[in-house]
């Protein structure tokens, strides 16, 4: 029987859909679910700041909080991604490397501030990520990040866990990223939620937090480095 590698089996799939990302991030950055997240980063983390994007794919996001004035360096483990980030564009404020987001390249407190979208779902053990992202932030930095909401497709990678097959996909919830953060030592600053379409048209503003939460195709926290 062999052994099941998270890593390499999450590095795999990534490498397999370089070409479906690639073709379809630009578009997720500047009108679709994406669009929002570095307009609510600049709200709270100051033009100039060091920046990890983790998980940044084929680098698009990445390429935008450079234009936006910040110095990023872009990790992801597919190195078919990280190809196609350097062949977009790489120079001194913009760098790409691959590695594993539960054990980063990084010295301690190397960085001012961290955008992470729709990545820690895809580590083995997203509490040992988010200790990684909580050792390379300076005291007091800043983390953004995106977590797949209820209502996302993507979770169907998942799906196959209920018939006991082994998978990539950590189904974790909003309500469960908030509670493991705060009681890791992180302080919630701010949050937002991005919305399917038939969504969109409500006003939820007037429900509880948790069940906008229920409603999302992604929900995006800002947390602090106590």
């Amino acid at each position: 029987m062999t052994s099941f590698n998270w890593h390499q089996e999450a590095e795999k799939q990534w490498d397999d859909r370089v070409e479906f990302w690639n073709a379809n991030s630009k578009n997720m950055w500047e009108e679709g679910s994406r669009k929002t997240i570095i307009p609510f980063l600049k709200k709270h983390v100051g033009t100039g700041s060091k920046v990890a994007d983790l998980g940044c794919g084929d680098g698009y996001g990445s390429y935008k909080l450079e234009k936006a004035g910040y110095a990023v360096t872009g990790l992801d483990i597919s190195q078919d991604m990280i190809d196609r980030a350097k062949a977009r564009l790489e120079h001194k404020r913009l760098q790409f490397v691959q590695g594993d987001l539960a054990r980063l390249p990084f010295e301690i407190e190397s960085f001012d501030a961290i955008m992470a979208i729709n990545s820690l779902e895809w580590t083995e053990v997203p509490y040992k990520g988010l200790e990684e992202m909580k050792r390379i932030l300076k005291p007091g930095g800043q983390l953004c990040i995106g977590i797949l909401g209820p209502t996302a497709m993507p979770r169907m990678n998942s799906y196959r866990r209920i018939y006991g097959e082994e998978v990539i996909c950590n189904t974790m919830m909003p309500w469960e990223l908030r509670q493991m953060a705060e009681e890791t030592g992180w302080k919630l600053i701010d949050e937002h939620g991005v919305y399917k379409r038939e969504v969109e048209k409500e006003d939820v503003s007037h429900f509880p937090v948790e069940l906008q939460q229920a409603l999302t195709f992604m929900w995006v926290f800002l947390f602090e480095k106590k």
